[in-house]
């Protein structure tokens, strides 16, 4: 039995079983199941999947049915990394920028925005900063200024169409300083303006907490372990901490967490 002939068999016992005499149905459903088990239901699954994937769904079916849905249409992961030393110098200045947009029917990870930025109070990075975030000096020298950035930002916001005001997103966050301390921060100092779309997120750390029941005290690390999930690259860095987070918020998804807003309108 083909693929297609047996799709259309598990169909027909499916949608038409009220039209169909109780015996026959049940004398028909004994005859498909060592079809089933042959593989004829997975050769069905993947014909869906194949016309799943031609109208622009490319989840399988398992990935769309094992969660419900979200509120946002794609979520944003953000995790800053800035300039540091002990004690702290002041201010600090962004030096790495990543986001990640996430599908939010999905939880797959659909367009990556990634760019080093070059600090202008403290040109020089400390040996404590780069020991933390393995960012090395050659990575921000020549790079572009905060400003710059921003403008880039807002075109990469823009080509992916996330500025539509019927599409719905979020940025998100292990933490509230990136997006309630850092930027609002650095963009006061060098007064720069701050887009209305950075002013609303998600705190992964709280959005844990509810669906976890316990608070993590080390942020990524502990969701990691709570979730029995493997850190993914290096802790400090911008981009490997984007996709922990992507990959913690992919796990709670599918146990059926429902994220929202954490932060209070400014």
């Amino acid at each position: 039995v083909s693929d297609a002939s047996g799709c259309s068999m598990i169909a027909l016992l499916h949608t038409g079983a009220a039209k169909f005499p109780q015996n026959l149905l049940s004398r028909a459903r004994q005859a498909v199941s060592p079809l089933l088990l042959a593989g004829v239901f997975k050769g069905c699954s993947s014909i869906v999947s194949r016309k799943l994937a031609s109208h622009g769904f490319g989840a399988s079916m398992a990935a769309m049915s094992s969660f419900p849905p979200q509120r946002y249409h794609y979520f944003l992961v953000l995790d800053f990394e800035a300039t540091c030393d002990k004690p702290q110098i002041h201010p600090q200045e962004i030096i790495e920028f990543p986001i990640l947009k996430l599908n939010g029917r999905t939880m797959e990870i659909e367009s990556t925005f990634h760019m080093y930025v070059q600090p202008v109070v403290h040109p020089q990075l400390t040996p404590f900063c780069t020991e933390l975030t393995g960012i090395i000096q050659g990575m921000v020298d020549g790079q572009p200024s905060l400003q710059q950035v921003l403008e880039r930002v807002d075109e990469w916001m823009a080509k992916e169409g996330l500025l539509d005001p019927s599409v719905k997103s979020i940025f998100v966050t292990c933490g509230d300083w990136d997006l309630k301390v850092m930027l609002p921060g650095q963009c006061q100092y060098l007064g720069l303006p701050v887009a209305d779309y950075f002013k609303q997120w998600i705190n992964l750390k709280k959005a844990y907490s509810f669906a976890m029941g316990s608070w993590p005290k080390n942020g990524l690390l502990d969701m990691n372990k709570g979730l029995n999930l493997q850190h993914i690259g290096r802790p400090h860095s911008g981009i490997d901490d984007c996709k922990n987070i992507a990959n913690i918020m992919k796990t709670l998804a599918h146990r059926g967490f429902i994220f929202k807003q954490t932060s209070k309108p400014f």
